[in-house]
């Protein structure tokens, strides 16, 4: 039997993955990478079946996304399928699934459904809106959470119109919210015994990472409005642009912004009234942002990084993806992981951002071929090599 679970800290749960696309396998993701025994389900190949939404199995993105997981086919509208997939449930401890409200409730495979099965079953949904409400209907994307959420009308340049960022934020942070939210009702069931339904939507991810912007309206009706690259409150923070490129300069507050006098030599920011304080300068933000920016177009980008930062002056370059992982820090940190995959060969996916000391996350094993490990997990079930037969050339598996 495939040996994936190790001895990560979650290894002594089980989770069924019915999610596809990104938002749900990211939440299984955060659980695969600390030792859950994941059991990805798929449905059975179809013929002439185009490539689905999430790309190509092959493809840098499925990969990443789905490592440290054993895959299974199994098809949930066969009767076969159904006997199987309740027997699964009935030994796991999640079920996460990212369907459209609707589609579990015909499947029969909602939550209410299955705790009859396993009442300390923790169940786990991704939507676009939520479970009910007037939009529970519609599909969800990314996007569409990006601009319902507020998010495009406060990224990009003033004057050019909403922008969105450059990646699934809402995606992203619905799975990891939903991960935490697993990982609550597996510590609070120790002391109930209870299962419970874990709900997560795009639309309250996108919210909740306006974090500072949605209390600027909550709590004072101060609707933010567009920057651009520079920062909404803390000024003078932004981008400035150097003798061979850009960097950014983080240098808000009434220390900081002295230090950064000193070290650009130019006393008029300091004495000239329009950049006083911190007011001062948020009223005049683009004439400040001129003036320094006079200055650090005299030096290279790799040499102004080094001054500021000399001089406490937070400031980094702005790295193209490639120069990200050639960084000599981000190499230390070890974030891109190596994996080895039986088709591709040696593979790098991205790691996890936090370090846990004596039980950290680790990448067991690459994203499985579809249906990879469905003999061994219907063995481990009790099925004979003929019944798994059987369920194959039905379309069962």
């Amino acid at each position: 039997m495939t040996d994936l679970t190790g001895n990560g800290p979650l290894s002594r749960f089980r989770v069924l993955d019915l999610t596809r696309v990104r938002a749900g396998p990211t939440a299984v993701r955060q659980l695969a990478d600390w030792g859950a025994d994941v059991i990805k389900l798929e449905a059975p190949p179809a013929p002439n079946e185009g490539e689905g939404m999430g790309g190509p199995r092959h493809g840098p993105d499925f990969q990443n996304i789905h490592r440290n997981k054993r895959g299974m086919t199994l098809n949930l509208k066969s009767e076969d399928g159904m006997a199987v997939f309740r027997r699964l449930v009935a030994e796991v401890d999640v079920v996460v699934e990212n369907y459209r409200p609707d589609v579990k409730h015909r499947l029969g495979i909602d939550y209410e459904s299955l705790k009859t099965i396993n009442p300390g079953l923790v169940y786990a949904s991704i939507s676009g809106f939520g479970q009910d409400g007037p939009y529970v209907g519609r599909p969800g994307f990314d996007q569409i959470a990006q601009g319902m959420g507020g998010l495009m009308s406060i990224t990009g340049v003033p004057g050019e119109g909403p922008m969105r960022v450059g990646i699934p934020v809402a995606d992203l942070t619905a799975g990891i919210f939903c991960a935490q939210g697993i990982l609550i009702a597996l510590l609070e069931r120790e002391v109930s015994g209870q299962g419970q339904w874990v709900q997560s939507s795009l639309l309250q991810a996108q919210i909740a990472m306006l974090d500072f912007q949605a209390a600027r309206w909550l709590l004072a009706e101060d609707v933010p409005q567009q920057a651009g690259n520079n920062h909404p409150t803390s000024i003078p923070t932004g981008v400035f642009k150097t003798a061979d490129g850009f960097i950014n300069i983080a240098a808000s507050g009434a220390a900081m912004y002295t230090r950064l006098v000193e070290v650009l030599g130019d006393r008029e920011l300091a004495t000239d009234p329009r950049f006083a304080d911190g007011a001062a300068r948020s009223e005049n933000r683009d004439a400040v942002n001129a003036r320094i920016e006079a200055v650090t177009v005299t030096k290279s980008s790799d040499e102004w990084v080094e001054i500021l930062n000399e001089a406490g002056v937070p400031s980094g370059p702005i790295y193209d993806i490639d120069q990200v992982f050639a960084d000599p820090q981000v190499r230390h940190l070890g974030i891109a992981q190596p994996v080895e995959h039986a088709v591709l060969g040696p593979q790098k996916v991205v790691g996890q951002a936090v370090e846990l000391s004596r039980t950290p996350s680790a990448i067991r094993m690459a994203t499985p071929e579809l249906g990879e490990h469905t003999d061994e997990i219907l063995g481990s079930l009790g099925l004979a090599p003929e019944e798994i037969k059987s369920m194959r050339d039905s379309g069962a598996i």
